[in-house]
């Protein structure tokens, strides 16, 4: 499988828009000028990510904020920079084919692959809310997560349990991490979610060989949850020493 410094090459990139492109993800990492080599040896040698995609109670938005994720990768991002094995939505193959593409992926890339899982689950009724190719969403969830190296909750749907957890949930929908309490699952918050984090996420994964580190609610801290605008303001030394206006 190519890696993402090939691919840079097919499409007529030169060195340094690679290395360019290299220093802006570094950037967006959050990581040390120290880490800088480490980012372009990895997009250099490794292969480009292996991505298993699972749609349950969604409207797809979160896959529509993805694609057209354009500030770290060109926005071609979906086709050339992952190697997409399973997405119901996106994928030429349907049916059986679809399903057997997915196994395959599981088999051949175990413990290496990411699953990025869309919607919220049901569990109520066995899943007979939300089922896929005669399998419920609970069963189809549990078996793709066993070997996955990372799992992404992409969406507040998946997050939280979104539109759908809400009174009276005829569907008992809960988030992704409800089902998964033995795996570490990445909360990428959002209706749509930001389709740049996602792609942090992915490439940060692709670096270091592990998961983000998280915040008390599963987000990753170092792709815009590890502060708030309030802590990035430029008036927050005012606040902090108690010079401001309490009243008009």
């Amino acid at each position: 499988m190519d890696s993402l410094y090939s691919i840079y090459k097919q499409r007529g990139y030169t060195r340094r828009d690679f290395l360019k492109s290299s220093l802006l993800l570094a950037t967006f990492l959050g990581l040390s000028p120290s880490a800088f080599p480490r980012v372009v040896e990895a997009l250099e040698l490794k292969p480009k990510p292996v991505v298993i995609w699972l749609e349950f109670q969604d409207c797809a938005g979160c896959t529509e904020s993805f694609v057209r994720s354009t500030s770290i990768l060109p926005s071609d991002v979906l086709l050339d920079y992952i190697s997409l094995e399973y997405h119901e939505t996106l994928m030429s193959p349907s049916g059986f084919y679809a399903e057997e593409a997915k196994r395959e992926a599981i088999e051949k890339y175990k413990g290496k692959y990411i699953l990025v899982v869309e919607g919220s689950l049901s569990p109520k009724g066995n899943g007979v809310c939300c089922t896929v190719s005669g399998k419920s969403n609970v069963e189809l969830l549990k078996e793709t997560a066993k070997n996955a190296g990372l799992i992404i909750a992409i969406g507040s749907c998946a997050s939280w349990g979104g539109i759908p957890h809400a009174e009276p949930n005829p569907t008992g929908a809960i988030p992704v991490s409800q089902l998964l309490e033995d795996k570490k699952v990445v909360n990428i918050p959002g209706c749509p979610p930001i389709g740049d984090v996602v792609v942090a996420v992915i490439a940060s994964y692709v670096i270091t060989g592990k998961p983000p580190e998280l915040d008390s609610m599963g987000r990753p801290k170092a792709f815009f949850y590890g502060q708030t605008i309030h802590d990035r303001c430029y008036r927050r030394p005012f606040y902090n020493a108690g010079r401001f206006a309490s009243s008009f």
